[in-house]
């Protein structure tokens, strides 16, 4: 957990880092700014609002560059360690490293970039993050706080000689009180520890907790309570079992559920089975509010963004329209003026060119307007008609409605829904045997038996992103219209591998295809998806027997 290691973002140790330049933030802004400060603390939905509507309105680079940064720490908080990468990666675009009036932003969009990489189990990017932070500030304290970052980091991947090394750098300019350095005080005892079990960390970790009790540093008590309880769990049960106690206390305090939830943990494994028990059901009762209340931030600040770019959108629109405006009244006085001194000829000229270009520009904007609609049809048609019939489907053969599981497969159509516009693959880094086989097994019911063959994971490891997306909506296709049309009782699917291609044999006991049946968007849209992917496919129809289907694809 992040409060487990100490970890400390540089928005924390100076609120106003970013703004501590001496570039001036627009008077037209600055009531937003106050106003997204001042919900910073209480209500983190109004916070993000205020922020996001800076980022829209803005037309300072650097105040846009900043209402990202506070965006992304919001999600993270929120649990939404993804969306606060995308808003910090946004945030850079409007950061120059060569000005050293961004470097402070700079510092801090790398630092929290480490520590959503972090949470993401990916320590070898949170390090590579770290070092980029510490290239863009020069002031002690915060570079031993984004040291220590590092050296968690460090800690985590089990290199626990180059943590200590890191901490022990750290330590040096801490001196030997306050909160900074208990921190690193716990943290490095932490570590000698975890390196070998039998050092008796139990002094340091004391000693971090007397500092923090004094300066009545309560995050600080949270964290030493959570490093002795782990100490004392396997030798001394009693003492983790009140460490723990007194975890889940000041847990309750600072109002942290995440800390809550670890406390709990500990508790069910160090206390008596009566109260483990009662722990249990806390545990899980808070672990379902926890995760209800962070898909419920996503989804808020989600429609908070698409709000705010609704109105710009708006307003380029009536700027467009405007431009437009002027832009006719200009021609018509140019037309006017060349009609004067041209006469009849260049009158003619310019209305013979005038026309043939709006012609032009009225086909290629019809054409685009219909490239749109097609893409945006298909996109439609395979995300979520497609995907709703086999939600539907898998509802319709469920004995014991699961409401969760029903709202996580709404709430993944409302995401793809809300991408649909975009062309980005949406499969990359998904485990791909995996989606397939979920995605053909989820036809198969008590009356219709779904076998497959061949389908590891080595067989895709050569298939790129964009031809695995396009065989996903093939295949969604094919069981959709055998759900709908074939009547079959039994489907099987074979993929196999020769050299350099791939072959998918489908095969039903259903009624086959009629003769002259026409082709509908479902098969038009599997014909266009097969070329893209430059592969072919054949149907061996038998009316009445069965379908089967032959697809063949080059990996590369």
């Amino acid at each position: 957990m992040k409060k487990l290691l100490v970890f400390v973002p540089l928005c924390l140790l100076i609120l106003f880092s970013c703004q501590q330049t001496k570039r001036p933030v627009l008077k037209s802004n600055w009531g937003d700014y106050k106003k997204a400060y001042a919900w910073l603390s209480r209500q983190n939905d109004s916070a993000f609002y205020y922020f996001n509507k800076i980022v829209s309105s803005s037309r300072d680079s650097l105040q846009i560059a900043m209402a990202y940064n506070n965006m992304a720490v919001i999600q993270s908080d929120a649990g939404d360690d993804f969306g606060a990468q995308e808003s910090l990666s946004l945030s850079l675009k409007f950061l120059d490293e060569k000005n050293a009036r961004d470097r402070s932003c700079l510092a801090n969009d790398y630092n929290e970039l480490g520590m959503t990489s972090f949470n993401l189990k990916n320590e070898d990017a949170a390090i590579a993050f770290y070092d980029q932070a510490i290239r863009f500030t020069d002031d002690s304290l915060r570079i031993s706080v984004i040291l220590n970052n590092k050296a968690n980091a460090y800690q985590q991947k089990k290199d626990y000689p180059y943590a200590l090394k890191l901490y022990s750098s750290v330590i040096r300019q801490t001196g030997t009180n306050g909160s900074g350095y208990a921190r690193i005080l716990t943290n490095m005892a932490t570590t000698k520890w975890l390196a070998d079990p039998r050092y008796h960390a139990a002094p340091e970790l004391l000693k971090a907790l007397n500092i923090r009790t004094r300066e009545k540093d309560l995050w600080g008590q949270n964290s030493s309570f959570a490093h002795l309880a782990d100490y004392y769990l396997p030798s001394q049960p009693d003492s983790a079992l009140f460490y723990a106690r007194a975890m889940l206390d000041v847990a309750r305090r600072l109002k942290s559920p995440d800390d809550q939830l670890e406390a709990l943990e500990k508790l069910v494994r160090v206390a008596g089975p009566a109260d483990a028990r009662q722990y249990f059901i806390r545990y899980q009762h808070l672990g379902d509010s926890v995760q209800a209340a962070r898909k419920a931030a996503k989804n808020q600040f989600a429609l908070i963004r698409y709000g705010v770019e609704k109105n710009k959108i708006d307003n380029l629109r009536l700027q467009k329209d405007n431009t437009e405006k002027k832009y006719q009244l200009f021609k018509q006085g140019v037309l006017l003026y060349s009609s004067l001194f041209l006469l009849t000829a260049g009158s003619v000229f310019a209305a013979w060119w005038y026309r043939k270009r709006k012609r032009r520009l009225e086909r290629q904007a019809q054409e685009k307007i219909r490239e749109n609609q097609l893409r945006t049809s298909k996109k439609v048609h395979d995300v979520v008609a497609n995907g709703l019939y086999r939600m539907m489907s898998e509802i319709e053969n469920q004995v014991d409605l699961d409401k969760e599981h029903l709202l996580d497969r709404i709430e993944e159509m409302y995401e793809k829904s809300r991408d649909i516009s975009y062309d980005e693959p949406w499969l990359s880094g998904q485990d791909f045997h995996t989606l397939v086989s979920a995605l053909l097994s989820s036809f198969a019911t008590d009356q219709v038996r779904v076998a497959l063959v061949g389908n590891t994971e080595a067989l895709w490891k050569a298939v790129s992103v964009t031809v695995r997306q396009e065989l996903y909506y093939i295949l969604q296709e094919l069981m959709v219209n055998m759900k709908k049309h074939s009547r079959a009782a039994n489907v099987a699917i074979l993929f196999e591998r020769h050299d350099h291609r791939i072959r998918i044999h489908y095969g039903d006991d259903g009624v086959g295809i009629p003769k002259n049946a026409p082709h509908k968007n479902g098969l038009n849209n599997t014909g266009n998806r097969i070329k893209v992917i430059r592969g072919s496919i054949i149907f061996d129809n038998n009316a009445g027997k069965g379908l089967g289907i032959q697809i063949a694809f080059p990996t590369a």
